[in-house]
């Protein structure tokens, strides 16, 4: 198992994608920290790792809080002394309303958990990997099909996702150095509770409403464990995984 004796940390680790990366790294043997901001899903989470013969704990956290987010790591570190791979995973939305009507609180709240969440989570990250022994490590973030394209009424969340892009080329280069290697999963239609809406039909640009096919959300799992599992001297920069016949190639 390539993750045997490594050290995984998810955010939003309690549900959904979180969760099926979770139960695939731990299938390969990783050891995992899961961190979220709700209690009790990543304890059920913990507790199937756990039953399967894996190694798991939870941490508390709120990634749009500095003071959680050093103590999620600092923990990390005091307790198995090195970190070998994050998955930036955390993220939210705001209501699919029109632009001119979101206020500045569903903005900052969008922007707070999905941006600044994953840099100060990358920049803790850093801090550690750069001074361990092995040094590096490999960071990934969850991007999203709307890192390329935009869903009608999404302005927050597909700006943060654009911006995440960014932060993943400035992580890629910025860990060089240290040997630290950063990739970007896009996820589209994983069947999830944010995404279930998908199957009772969705907005379209062309001002319609139509149903879109998902995948199973244990497909992004396994691609987060492929990513995961790569030796150090490769990397996979960009992944899209997506439901086959989801409206997104041709979208427009």
């Amino acid at each position: 198992m390539n993750g045997q004796g490594k050290i995984a940390i998810i955010t939003g680790a309690g549900t959904g994608v979180g969760k099926a990366a979770a139960l695939a790294l731990s299938s390969e043997g990783w050891t995992m920290v899961l961190a979220g901001r709700r209690p009790e899903p990543l304890d059920e989470t913990v507790k199937k790792i756990q039953t399967a013969g894996g190694a798991a704990e939870a941490i508390p956290t709120d990634a749009a809080d500095p003071a959680s987010v050093r103590a999620l790591f600092a923990k990390v570190k005091d307790t198995h002394g090195r970190l070998d791979l994050l998955f930036n995973n955390a993220g939210t939305n705001a209501p699919g309303i029109a632009l001119e009507d979101l206020t500045f609180e569903q903005w900052t709240g969008v922007v707070n958990v999905n941006l600044t969440g994953v840099f100060l989570c990358t920049q803790e990250a850093f801090r550690i990997m750069k001074d361990q022994t092995p040094q590096g490590g490999r960071i990934i973030n969850n991007g999203s099909i709307s890192a390329h394209v935009p869903r009608p009424n999404s302005a927050p969340y597909t700006a943060t996702k654009h911006a995440v892009t960014g932060l993943t080329r400035s992580t890629s280069l910025d860990g060089r150095k240290y040997g630290i290697a950063c990739g970007q999963i896009d996820i589209g239609n994983a069947l999830t509770e944010m995404a279930a809406r998908m199957t009772k039909g969705v907005p379209q640009a062309d001002g319609s409403t139509q149903i879109e096919p998902v995948m199973d959300v244990s497909n992004v799992g396994k691609t987060v464990a492929y990513m995961a599992g790569l030796p150090p001297e490769a990397n996979a920069q960009f992944v899209t995984v997506m439901a086959t016949n989801m409206p997104f190639i041709g979208r427009g």
